[in-house]
């Protein structure tokens, strides 16, 4: 089992994936399309915990973090 995590404005909304399940799958990477598109940053964390930005859609990863852009004033 995966996880993809989001955070926004009003904390984290969590999405657990079968990477087994090709419509899971498929939705995941729509998904990781749609936010790193959008600006947010994404960074897997392997089984060790050790965290990665990451590029393209890792269906491997034990989790997926998803982080907007910081904006600073």
């Amino acid at each position: 089992m995966s996880t993809q995590i989001v955070m926004d404005r009003s904390g984290d909304t969590r999405h657990a994936l079968d990477i087994n399940d090709h419509a899971e799958l498929a939705l995941a990477e729509k998904r990781f399309l749609e936010l790193t598109g959008a600006g947010f940053t994404a960074a897997a964390r392997s089984g060790l915990g050790e965290p990665r930005v990451i590029k393209n859609f890792d269906p491997t990863a034990d989790e997926t973090l998803f982080f907007p852009r910081l904006v600073g004033g």
